[in-house]
Order: C-alpha cells, then sequence, then structure tokens
C-alpha cells in the first residue's frame, strides 16, 4: 500500500507542475468554476422564488447540495475524469502497453496516471425531484445522485438517523468499484497490444 501511494505523490506532482506551467488556463479554468457555481446558485433562486421546498429540500439546504457537488465532481474531475477519458486515446496509440507492464495494478496505472481540472451533474439536484425509477438506477445501478446528495443530508441533518445513508453510501460504492474490477479485467483479457 505504501508503494501505492508513493507512486500517487509522483504521479501528483508531476501532473501539477505540468498544470502549473500554464497558469493563466489554470486561474481561468477556476474563474469558469466559481462562474458555474454562482449561476447554479441563481438557477436554484428562481426556482425557490416560486416555492418554499422542493420535496423536503429547503433552500439552504440546495445551496449546500449544490456546493457538496460542485466540491465532489472538482475532485473527481481533478482526479480520475482525465484518466478515464484518455483511455480511448492510451488504446489507440498503443500507450496502453506501457502501462500494463508495470509492476503496479493496471487499473490503478491508468486512473491515477495524471491530474487535471474538469455527467455528475445529475448528481447536484436534490433526489426528490426525480421519479421513484429514476432515483432507483441513479441511486443504485449507476449511483451518481448519492455522490453530492447523501454527504448533504448528513451535514443537513447530522443528528438524524445517518446508518442509512452511510449504509447506502458504502454499498453503492463498494459495488461500483468492484463492478470496476470485473469490467477492467474482462476489458484487457479481449485487449490485442497495439504492438502485436
Amino acid at each position: 500500500m505504501r508503494r501505492y501511494i508513493d507512486i500517487y505523490s509522483i504521479m501528483l506532482r508531476n501532473s501539477l507542475i505540468r498544470e502549473m506551467s500554464f497558469k493563466a488556463n489554470f486561474l481561468l479554468w477556476m474563474i469558469v468554476e466559481v462562474l458555474w457555481f454562482c449561476g447554479q446558485i441563481v438557477f436554484f433562486s428562481i426556482i425557490f422564488g416560486q416555492v418554499d421546498r422542493i420535496g423536503d429540500w429547503t433552500k439552504w439546504e440546495v445551496v449546500l447540495l449544490v456546493g457538496t457537488h460542485q466540491m465532489i465532481a472538482q475532485l473527481f474531475q481533478g482526479f480520475f475524469f482525465v484518466n478515464i477519458a484518455n483511455i480511448p486515446e492510451l488504446v489507440r496509440t498503443g500507450k496502453l502497453d506501457s502501462l500494463l507492464v508495470l509492476p503496479i495494478d493496471s487499473q490503478f496505472a491508468v486512473s491515477t496516471k495524471q491530474f487535471g481540472f474538469n455527467f455528475l451533474n445529475i448528481a447536484r439536484y436534490p433526489d426528490v425531484i426525480f421519479p421513484p425509477i429514476f432515483r432507483f438506477i441513479f441511486g443504485w445501478i449507476v449511483p451518481v445522485v448519492i455522490i453530492a446528495n447523501i454527504p448533504a443530508r448528513l451535514l443537513i441533518k447530522p443528528l438524524g438517523q445517518p446508518g442509512w445513508l452511510m449504509l447506502h453510501l458504502v454499498i453503492a460504492s463498494t459495488i461500483i468499484f468492484w463492478l470496476s474490477r470485473v469490467f477492467w479485467r474482462f476489458a484487457l483479457r479481449r485487449y490485442s497490444s497495439a504492438s502485436s
């Protein structure tokens, strides 16, 4: 485990050096994200100008949800999205081969190779606005709605009954992690090297 932490810290440091080489781009992206967040607040302010609650969510609870989503989405996009989006390019150019021969887990190597800032948008809305079938799909099958909803609910009602929410989060995360491992192994068995 220590070896993976060391490798990840080296990859993270190299990516930060690369990102900071373009300071104007980095600062511009930060401004865009702040403006996007402000736009979401204005959007929900307009909605709450017409209603007092959305399901059991008040205006300020939704603001907390939007903020929670923004933080989690940025962490995901910064640490994982760039790598996931780059997989087809790695396959096309044959660069995946060099990652597969490293003496570390190949999924780890591909998923953590690069750090940057850039489908999670559904998570920024209160889960109660979706019909029950969509809540099931986006809460259990493709659990994007829980990404921000559960942490926001735990922050809003910390003295309530967080057990079910935490259990949902742990179970859904475990299932998605296990499915990603199964799919990764399935895909690698069908992958033919670019050099072959």
